[in-house]
């Protein structure tokens, strides 16, 4: 797939990103593993959109659908648009945590199928309806199913159930399998891929099978690679050695070293969400510290960004206050449109890299692509970036300070010797302060997912209560105490083989949803509800 681009709106330079593309959601449940994953996989979700919703700037997510698969299937939300949707989303993940958790239940072994085919004819025809602009963004899907069953019995049902299937329009079909343990350490929580799985064998399709542990922390991470810009149509920096630099590695000493990297975001900006404690140092642009790096490679889509390598520098002579706004990941380039030779020395390059800096000690000190028109009169700005190494294959990037930016400070020197009752009582109050040998993120909360919540709450009312639905089917005898306010379901649903002794309990809207086609963004209420 190539994913489409959005464009912020603003007075000042436009961003670009690769846009995510569509997700499709598929939750397989299965009991009783269904009561240990409920409370962490709803938790986890409200918290990751409480930050998508949220997010100001260019979208990150564009189209979101989710389907259950029980004993049956069924679609609690259609295909539609991720940011500033938390209400609608919030209801659904609500709908989740009213699902049966004890019990038994006849399983139905094409309900995933269906699920999956049902999912992708929704996508298929929301892309016929939506503007010719739009559909741009929306020629395949993502579809990641989520199951507590082991996940190569999963992929060996899909493999069966799919193989007549068109799956042109997929991109990637994911299982995820939640692993029965729980995780306890938080130091890594970043899913597993399962190397073990070969390559499907549904034509032109992989199905790639990843664990996650049983925590909201894990599940939260997995979710939340789906904000990273992971598009693959080409690379996003050049990093530019001279032929002096680092000769070991390099075969054509006259030429400069040419280095294809992908950027990566390595935390979110908090400047980038409504009420946070960085919100009052906004510019007027609500992109924030989004304007940096990131910004400027998107800006040089036609001939790529340039890091130009100056000079390095020892390790311990950077004073970190000379280094702002966020920090950004490089790393070797995965551009699809390079060829696998291309692609393998480059890597090689870049590890080479990486270790000779490590063995060195060095940072490289790189001048970024002058900013401004390239045939203005004016002389364009560079901005100045510290790369760092680290004992993975990446590589740190910081915009560090130039002489235009400092500002005049004294830095008295410290007396050798301090007062001894000062020194006694300073030792006495950090020896009672527990120590950490490093820093973990993952242990330290903020409430942000709460607060960023409790901005979309409304006093009065409900909104889409579907789960009401459900309570209604299974007591009829209470209509006047729910009202239900379902959505419409953007397609009509495939047929599904009957549950013995159930077929009379199956709604009846079902029947007639093929007559009547509603674009995705009409959601219907009912107006008499609460």
């Amino acid at each position: 797939m190539h994913p489409g681009q959005t464009t912020s709106k603003g007075p000042s330079t436009h961003i670009q990103i690769d846009q995510q593309p569509p997700r499709l959601l598929i939750v397989h449940i299965a009991l009783p593993s269904w009561a240990d994953i409920c409370a962490n996989l709803c938790e986890a979700l409200q918290n990751f959109f409480s930050l998508a919703c949220s997010l100001m700037g260019p979208s990150r997510m564009s189209l979101f659908s989710l389907y259950m698969v029980q004993d049956q299937h069924e679609c609690i939300l259609p295909f539609a648009q991720v940011k500033g949707n938390f209400a609608r989303l919030q209801a659904c993940i609500s709908e989740l945590r009213m699902l049966r958790r004890e019990g038994c239940f006849r399983s139905q072994g094409t309900s995933l199928r269906l699920a999956v085919e049902d999912g992708l004819q929704q996508f298929k025809q929301y892309s016929r309806h939506v503007a010719t602009s739009a559909a741009l963004a929306y020629t395949s899907l993502e579809i990641t199913i989520l199951t507590s069953q082991p996940g190569k019995e999963v992929i060996r049902q899909l493999e069966e159930g799919l193989k007549d299937t068109d799956l042109v329009r997929v991109r990637r079909l994911q299982v995820v399998e939640i692993a029965k343990g729980i995780l306890e350490h938080m130091d890594s929580a970043s899913p597993v891929e399962d190397p073990s799985i070969d390559e499907s064998s549904i034509p032109g399709t992989d199905i790639d099978l990843q664990t996650v542990d049983n925590d909201i922390v894990s599940m939260e991470i997995f979710f939340k690679a789906w904000l990273h810009n992971s598009g693959t149509d080409q690379e996003q920096i050049h990093l530019l050695l001279s032929s002096q630099c680092f000769s070991n590695i390099s075969r054509a000493r006259d030429n400069p070293m040419c280095l294809k990297c992908d950027l990566q975001e390595r935390l979110l900006s908090p400047s980038l969400l409504p009420g946070t404690a960085d919100g009052s140092l906004r510019m007027d642009d609500p992109k924030g510290d989004f304007s940096t790096l990131y910004q400027m490679a998107s800006q040089s889509s036609a001939s790529r960004y340039k890091l130009q390598v100056i000079k390095a520098l020892k390790s311990s002579g950077l004073c970190e206050s000379l280094t702002y706004g966020l920090p950004f990941i490089l790393r070797p380039t995965s551009c699809w449109q390079l060829d696998w030779d291309e692609l393998e020395t480059n890597q090689q390059h870049f590890h080479a890299l990486c270790h000779s800096l490590l063995k060195r000690e060095w940072l490289l000190l790189a001048k970024g692509e002058p900013l401004g028109p390239r045939h203005s009169q004016r002389i364009p700005a560079s901005t100045f970036y510290v790369i760092m190494p680290s004992r993975s294959l990446t590589l740190l990037v910081k915009a560090v300070a130039t002489r235009e930016l400092m500002l005049p400070s004294t830095f008295p020197l410290l007396a050798e010797d301090p007062c001894d009752d000062s020194l006694k009582i300073v030792e006495r109050m950090l020896d009672s302060l527990e120590l950490e040998s490093t820093y973990n993120p993952l242990q330290v909360q903020s409430h942000l997912y709460s607060h960023l919540s409790s901005n979309y709450a409304k006093p009065q009312g409900r909104l889409h209560p579907h789960w009401e639905s459900r309570a209604l089917r299974k007591h009829p005898g209470k209509t006047g105490q729910l009202q239900t306010n379902r959505a419409r379901a953007t397609v009509a649903p495939l047929p599904v083989t009957p549950v013995p002794g159930r077929a009379s309990k199956m709604p009846a809207a079902g029947k007639s949803s093929s007559d009547t086609f509603f674009l995705p963004s009409e959601w219907e209420e009912d107006p008499s509800g609460p």
